[in-house]
């Protein structure tokens, strides 16, 4: 990855809507190059994919919570993994250290609907134990790195 690489991910984060003429003129590359550098970036992985940033509340989900999971034993596992892939309401799943196994981030319509997420979902497997931290008010959430800190441009 050059600056070139960069200076077109900090843009695509902050617009993934930037059209090629964009992303050229901002970096300084034609159209077609800035286009096969995004190609690139999409085939190393680097650029997992494109979506939109949708209000969860404007859209009816009030409830936002993070969920420690603890599994009793290591075998369980798969069975777990394979559960948070199909609940749609567990937008992140992250294993951590510490006293937890896992710590899931759910948005729910509310707290009844947690509530369904958490002992109808999530406890459908034996051996799964949780605690549940629910989210007052969301003051900062972003997707976007601060590439800038991990590889500062020369000169800067």
């Amino acid at each position: 990855m050059d600056s070139y690489d960069e200076k077109i991910l900090r843009m695509l984060m902050a617009n993934a809507r930037a059209t090629w003429s964009d992303l050229a003129s901002s970096i300084g590359l034609s159209s077609p190059a800035a286009a096969d550098r995004v190609r690139r970036l999409e085939e190393k992985g680097i650029i997992k994919g494109y979506g939109v940033a949708v209000d969860p509340e404007l859209v009816g989900y009030f409830c936002t919570a993070f969920v420690a999971v603890t599994l009793e034993r290591a075998e369980l596992r798969s069975d777990f993994l394979h559960l948070i892939d199909c609940l749609k309401e567990v937008q992140e799943c992250h294993h951590i250290a510490g006293d937890y196994d896992y710590l899931l981030k759910v948005r729910c319509i509310n707290t009844k609907d947690l509530d369904r997420v958490i002992s109808s979902g999530l406890k459908s497997l034996p051996g799964i134990r949780t605690r549940t931290t629910i989210v007052l008010n969301t003051l900062k959430e972003s997707t976007r790195l601060p590439l800038d800190q991990v590889h500062p441009e020369k000169g800067e």
